[in-house]
C-alpha cells in the first residue's frame, strides 16, 4: 500500500443579502477566489475558516453550513468550503489579496475557473454538502 500525504484547506464563502458571494483576487496569481487556506495543526475547522477570511478580508464571520467537500486529485488537497455570514470588520487589501468583487452567479461562472467556481456556487445554494473531485482547473 502506497500512503501519501493529504493537505486540508478551509474556505468561506461570504454572502451578502443579496446572494452575491464575495470574490479576493489573489496577489500572487492574480486569479479569483473564495478566501481560503490551509487548517493549522491544533485549530478547530470553524476557527479555522474565521481565521482564514479575516486574513484575507479583513472581515469577521461566522461560518454558517458545510457547502462542499472538494480534493484536488493533482496535488492531494481536500478543502472544506463553508457559506459564512459577516458580522463586523471592513474589507481590507494586504498581502496576500489585491481586490475584492461581489458576485453574482453568472459573474463568478465567468471569472472564476471551473474548480474553484463550483466551490462557490455551491455554497449560494442551500441542500447537502457537495463532494467534487477536480485536478485543481476542472472537475473529474
Amino acid at each position: 500500500m502506497t500512503r501519501s500525504m493529504h493537505s486540508v484547506s478551509v474556505a468561506g464563502i461570504v454572502v451578502d443579502d443579496t446572494g452575491r458571494a464575495l470574490l479576493t483576487r489573489r496577489a500572487d496569481n492574480g486569479e479569483w477566489q473564495a478566501p481560503g487556506g490551509v487548517l493549522e495543526i491544533g485549530e478547530t475547522i470553524p476557527d479555522g475558516v474565521r481565521r482564514e477570511v479575516l486574513e484575507e478580508t479583513g472581515l469577521i464571520v461566522e461560518p454558517l453550513a458545510l457547502t462542499g467537500v472538494y480534493k484536488n486529485m493533482t496535488v492531494g488537497v481536500v478543502a472544506l468550503v463553508f457559506r459564512c455570514k459577516a458580522t463586523g470588520g471592513q474589507l481590507i487589501i494586504n498581502d496576500e489579496v489585491t481586490a475584492f468583487r461581489w458576485a453574482s452567479e453568472p459573474e463568478i461562472r465567468d471569472m472564476v475557473t471551473e474548480a474553484f467556481a463550483v466551490r462557490i456556487l455551491d455554497a449560494l445554494h442551500e441542500g447537502a454538502p457537495a463532494i467534487r473531485h477536480h485536478d485543481g482547473i476542472n472537475l473529474m
